[in-house]
């Protein structure tokens, strides 16, 4: 393991609760569990392809599959202009569906797409098995990767906005009176007012989704505090944003020595991890390692994530990281690209990085040349690029707006320092009263050396 990216216990951990294959404490009667856990060991995917995005797509299912620790075990396509409304595949294809799924012995079949309540009942209704669509799979990834307080919460709240909408896909006697009249069923003893339990159950969830908003929001204050106390100092912002897997997490370790979470999985980093750097001429900046995007990401997680995702919006600078090893780096780029306009980050600077060019191929390298012309080729593996890459982060920092000339006793070494952290110093020179500096500064700094002015 190289040091930069530390000892990666982690990592350790993580391979460690790997869910094991053919072991489960699901039932096997669907019909009878109002609540289920996603059974994940065995899986089928389906897909409905009507563009080379969409087997791009279903391709990345597969490794979305792995990483939630599943075994995939076939996957089946239909070709058609837009999926069926009531079982997302044609009737015919969900007969040879329920087949495949007998043969294999699967217990979960996986859509590569975002079901409707109706669709789930129905497909559940004629295979037999747990059916999810490609959300639950991310929502259960992200589940299993969250940690901190704030990632659990936002991914806890992602999940019951999702299920609140399909609750009647998720078993029939979701909808069984609780009260009411004898000839409903439920008999002496049962009878009232009364609500379903489809409704219970939803008040129940909309009232765990309040608490779960008013965590978040404090959560937020807490960042938000952070934040405004770099901002205050004036240490300009970078933020590494890219596609899911594309090697943030490691170029975050390249140039900080972090030491975060590096895996070669999907999701692998969901919390946060702000660092501070230094350019090639000394400026500081703080460097913050994102959540990873995907194609067709959820809008609950976006909405659940929106305060960690504006990390991004508030930086000077965002390094989108490219997987140049990838089958599809330009749909990389563009998928990345829509979900920062959605959470306001459309038009903060942005510099294209490359990485992995020490694997990728040397064709696919060269279109992206062609086609980015601004972008660096790194590899946070070899370290290839990095000196370069630091002294464009350097170019594109803002830059101090204010110029100062003063003479800072001794005694204010403070100041001193943050002169040489925040701003670009022309000169420097030590007097018998003090430091004599010409320098850039920023505006708060300014007012702050006002007093110790040199003509």
């Amino acid at each position: 393991m190289t040091d930069f990216d530390g000892e990666q216990f982690d990592l350790e951990e993580r391979h460690a609760l790997q869910r094991v294959a053919g072991l489960s404490t699901q039932v096997e009667d669907i019909s009878e569990v109002e609540y289920r856990e996603l059974q994940l060991e065995r899986v089928v995917l389906v897909g409905v392809l009507s563009t080379a995005d969409d087997e791009r797509s279903l391709s990345e299912l597969a490794r979305l599959a792995e990483t939630a620790g599943s075994q995939v075990l076939d996957a089946v396509a239909q070709r058609r202009s837009h999926p069926d409304p009531a079982t997302y595949i044609g009737s015919g294809k969900v007969a040879e569906l329920g087949d495949l799924v007998a043969v294999t012995g699967a217990d979960t079949v996986i859509c590569d797409g975002e079901l409707t309540a109706a669709q789930l009942r129905n497909l559940e209704d004629q295979l037999k098995v747990k059916v999810i669509d490609r959300t639950a799979l991310i929502l259960d990834i992200f589940a299993q990767h969250a940690h901190s307080a704030e990632g659990k919460a936002q991914v806890e709240l992602a999940q019951l906005q999702y299920l609140k909408q399909r609750l009647r896909g998720w078993g029939g006697n979701l909808s069984r009176q609780v009260g009411g009249r004898a000839a409903s069923g439920v008999g002496i003893g049962g009878r009232g007012p009364g609500e379903t339990k489809i409704e219970m159950d939803r008040r129940r969830i909309n009232h765990r989704i309040s608490g779960l908003r008013r965590k978040l929001k404090e959560l937020d204050a807490t960042r938000s505090t952070g934040r405004s106390a770099r901002e205050k100092g004036k240490v300009p912002s970078v933020a590494i944003v890219g596609y899911t897997n594309a090697g943030k997490s490691s170029l975050l370790n390249r140039l900080t020595g972090a030491g975060v979470l590096v895996d070669d999985a999907l999701f692998a980093t969901l919390d946060p991890t702000t660092r501070r750097a230094e350019t090639k001429s000394g400026r500081a900046f703080t460097l913050t390692d994102t959540v990873g995007f995907v194609r067709n990401l959820p809008h609950d997680l976006v909405e659940a994530f929106r305060s960690t995702l504006e990390e991004s919006a508030s930086a000077d600078l965002l390094l989108h990281v490219v997987d140049g090893a990838d089958e599809d780096p330009f749909g990389q780029v563009a998928a990345v690209r829509q979900v920062l306009r959605e959470i306001g980050a459309g038009d903060v600077p942005e510099q294209l990085v490359v990485n992995k060019c020490d694997i990728a191929d040397p064709t696919e390298l060269t279109a992206l040349r062609g086609k980015y012309s601004e972008a660096l080729f790194v590899s946070a593996h070899s370290g290839e690029g990095i000196e370069e890459l630091l002294e464009r982060i350097d170019e594109r920092l803002p830059r101090p707006a204010v110029h100062v000339h003063v003479l800072v006793p001794y005694a204010r070494g403070d100041l001193v320092d943050r002169v040489h952290q925040e701003g670009e110093i022309a000169s420097s020179e030590y007097r018998d009263e003090g430091t004599e500096i010409d320098a850039l500064v920023g505006h708060a700094l300014a007012t702050e050396l006002e007093p110790y002015a040199s003509n």
